[in-house]
């Protein structure tokens, strides 16, 4: 990381907030931080240069259910000019009790990914990723099936029953909370998470060579905001007693730590999921190798559902030989 430029969506609070603080410690020397309104993000980065007695924090207002912001973003980027070394793409969110859609038409546990997608699409069109970039992604235990009170959709059934076997379109029905997906915010959030996954896999085939993508779970780290839309039985019976078992959970430096662990990880790697050992919340983290993750149909029709909802695209004219 040294000597680098960093940024991280979602660093207003938590995992995101965490990260950056580390990024500067370990030399950055510059780290944009974003949040949903200019002058809270300009708060945080003024924050974290009293913490850590640091002047590499840059603001920069960024709002990822708004494609007008994700835009605009992207044009002050533009005029900052300075490849990014290390995108990490933190922000995420699990969904309340009752199904919201966004302005967009997009399930609100889905809504990261779309602008993550568009704000990474535009950073490599627009050449603002250096040639040895690496990107994170937050993914979760959670899209694995085995973490209690959690499971994910079969897209290929969805599809099947409802799509004439299009599992773009069913993907597309997962994003948008479509009327054949019963709303459950566990399974909402286990989906998003998949759908984040199937799409790092996508992305890692199309990036230029020398850069690389994954995604990384940050493991069990309860003391966060992510958690504060979670239903009752999620927020205030099973993340309280998950941090009074050993290894049920761990602080947000430990998670936080976990991203900038994979932004040392090589392009043999690339598009591969990070997670702690099956079954497991907390510890090392390790290449997910359950067949559901490297199932090369669901992953690409996640990646053109994602393209239609985001309405971008991206194609490398050096495709990287990317692990699926």
């Amino acid at each position: 990381m040294r000597h680098s430029i960093a940024l991280v969506t979602g660093s207003t609070s938590g995992l995101g907030y965490t990260a950056a603080s580390m990024l500067a410690a370990q030399g950055c020397r510059q780290v944009i931080v974003t949040g949903r309104t200019l002058a809270r993000v300009q708060e945080t980065a003024a924050q974290l240069a009293t913490e850590t007695k640091s002047q590499v924090f840059t603001p920069l207002e960024l709002d990822l259910g708004s494609p007008r912001s994700v835009q605009s973003a992207l044009a002050e980027l533009v005029k900052l000019g300075r490849p990014i070394d290390f995108l990490l793409l933190n922000a995420g969110i699990l969904g309340g009790k009752e199904r919201v859609v966004t302005a967009e038409g997009i399930e609100t546990a889905q809504a990261p990914l779309i602008g993550h997608h568009q704000l990474t699409v535009g950073l490599l069109r627009a050449n603002l990723l250096s040639p040895s970039a690496r990107i994170v992604i937050a993914g979760s235990e959670a899209s694995r099936a085995d973490v209690p009170m959690f499971n994910y959709t079969d897209v290929a059934a969805l599809a099947a029953t409802h799509h004439h076997g299009d599992r773009t379109a069913a993907v597309e029905a997962l994003l948008r909370g479509g009327p054949n997906v019963k709303y459950r915010p566990n399974r909402a959030f286990a989906d998003a998470k998949l759908i984040v996954a199937w799409w790092a896999a996508a992305l890692a085939r199309r990036l230029p060579s020398g850069m690389a993508v994954y995604a990384v779970s940050p493991g069990a780290a309860p003391d966060t905001l992510a958690v504060r839309n979670a239903g009752g039985a999620t927020k205030w019976l099973l993340i309280p007693l998950s941090k009074h078992i050993p290894g049920m959970s761990h602080t947000p430096e430990t998670a936080a730590r976990r991203y900038l662990q994979a932004s040392e990880f090589g392009t043999d790697v690339s598009g591969q999921f990070f997670a702690s050992a099956p079954k497991k919340l907390t510890g090392p983290i390790e290449a997910m190798r359950h067949p559901h993750f490297h199932d090369r149909a669901n992953q690409e029709a996640a990646w053109q559902a994602v393209v239609k909802v985001a309405g971008v695209d991206f194609y490398s004219a050096a495709p990287s030989s990317a692990v699926s």
